[in-house]
């Protein structure tokens, strides 16, 4: 998978503060997991994914900065006992990991199937495993239509654009005018990152 649009050093360039734990390696070992992924489509648009994913990525992190979510206190909030396989590794064993802070018990169990790793009874997979984390964010990416009504990888395949995006994650949360300052924020963070990797963002860049 060397062939990913976008290369070491311009990944360097997009997270110059990043943690040791998000490496480039861990991110081309997680790719076979979604191969369509940046490979669908025109150069254009391959870039344009790769780009649109990341810039999510640096929001939700910090600019890969952090490996876990900061505020403690909330972990327990993210274990949902109404599902049937409950929280076997403990209610608050389900906080964000990973470079789009991956959280819920229901989350880390679906995205475990589908990748065949026991996400529900070892979370901490996700904080021990480069690989193990981006393909969290991967699957959430390329499966899960979120708040909106399509996928993150649909949108900039389809031609929604990157605002569609922000709808998927976040839904009203931000897009309709819920955080404007926020959404503006996101699609100045994808223009940086498209300039770094010499691709045109295309239009519908806000929600």
């Amino acid at each position: 998978m060397s062939d990913f649009v976008i290369s070491e050093e311009e990944f360097d360039a997009i997270f110059p503060k990043r943690h040791p734990f998000y490496t480039y390696q861990g991110l081309i070992d997680a790719l076979h997991a979604y191969p369509r992924f940046a490979n669908t489509g025109t150069e254009q648009t391959r870039s344009r994914e790769a780009a649109a994913f990341l810039t999510h990525a640096d929001f939700e992190s910090v600019g890969l900065q952090y490996v876990k979510e900061i505020n403690e206190d909330n972990y327990w909030i993210k274990c949902d006992y109404s599902q049937p396989f409950g929280c076997p590794a403990g209610q608050s064993a389900y906080y964000g990991r990973g470079p789009i802070m991956f959280s819920w018990n229901f989350n880390y169990k679906a995205a475990g199937d589908a990748l065949g790793l026991d996400l529900l009874n070892d979370p901490w997979m996700v904080e021990r495993d480069p690989s193990v984390a981006w393909q969290t964010a991967l699957w959430y990416w390329n499966t899960q239509n979120g708040p909106g009504t399509m996928t993150s990888h649909e949108a900039m395949v389809g031609g929604a654009g990157f605002g569609e995006t922000i709808r998927s994650l976040n839904g009203s949360l931000e897009c309709n005018g819920g955080n404007p300052g926020s959404v503006r924020a996101r699609a100045a963070k994808y223009e940086h990152i498209t300039e770094v990797i010499g691709v045109d963002p295309g239009s519908h860049l806000t929600c």
